[in-house]
């Protein structure tokens, strides 16, 4: 019996790596933050300002945390937080056939909104979120990674992630800059990373790009976001297409 036992902990240790890997086949730290500072550097409407970035994976699971300046510091630090928010729930809130950015949650979330509350349902996990070293953020051993910080964030800037075969496999977010161009770079960041094969979203063009369709405070359609007083909207008109709709 004892034998038994031994062997079934054995065949148990052997077979966890595979379930234990989750941010396997995403993209590198290096090609992450490379794809950000290329997506960050093209006109994106905004103040201009550097950028965070976090990559998670599908199980919610913090897979890096980058940046684009040249200090931990050249980006708003609150902005680091803010972007594993908008990772989180863009996958949190995406699926195979239906994805939605943060951008389209906000006038849902509002008072009257068809999913008003849902801002107050994952809160952060503090804990997690501001533990550690400061000087190792943004690096390869930013202390969330591994973690699930959870978190929801209702404006642009976080997408969720889909491959080749339409699987969805995780979320980026980016945050920095106003939420309009913060998703105007994160949706450049996700094309550039060839993780946009989208399915299907709410928007014209039945992805999940950002809706700008807000008058006298309603949004004609339920999903709309509001105009953050720069080019950002006419730019995001001008983005590529996901990959699904080419």
């Amino acid at each position: 019996m004892a034998r038994t036992k031994t062997l079934s902990l054995l065949s148990f240790a052997f077979t966890l790596p595979a379930f234990a890997k989750p941010c396997e086949g995403l993209p590198t730290h290096k090609a992450f933050q490379q794809a950000l500072v290329e997506a960050r550097k093209e006109a994106n409407g905004g103040l201009n300002l550097d950028m965070w970035g976090t990559l998670v994976a599908r199980s919610g699971e913090v897979c890096l945390v980058a940046f684009t300046g040249d200090a931990v510091d050249a980006q708003w630090p609150g902005s680091r937080v803010i972007s594993a928010q908008k990772a989180n729930t863009a996958n949190a809130f995406s699926l195979k056939g239906l994805a939605l950015s943060t951008a389209n949650l906000y006038s849902a979330v509002q008072p009257g909104g068809s999913l008003f509350g849902l801002q107050e349902s994952n809160p952060v996990n503090v804990d997690d979120a501001y533990d550690g070293d400061f000087k190792k953020f943004g690096s390869e051993k930013d202390p969330m990674t591994g973690k699930r910080i959870g978190g929801v964030n209702v404006f642009g800037g976080g997408l969720a992630l889909y491959n080749a075969k339409g699987e969805i496999v995780g979320a980026l977010g980016v945050s920095g800059d106003t939420s309009c161009a913060d998703h105007n770079i994160a949706w450049r960041l996700r094309h550039k990373l060839g993780l946009d094969h989208v399915p299907a979203g709410v928007s014209a063009d039945k992805n999940d790009q950002i809706v700008y369709d807000i008058n006298a405070g309603k949004s004609a359609g339920g999903y709309g976001h509001p105009t953050c007083g720069g080019q950002e909207n006419a730019i995001a008109a001008k983005l590529p297409k996901s990959a699904a709709k080419k």
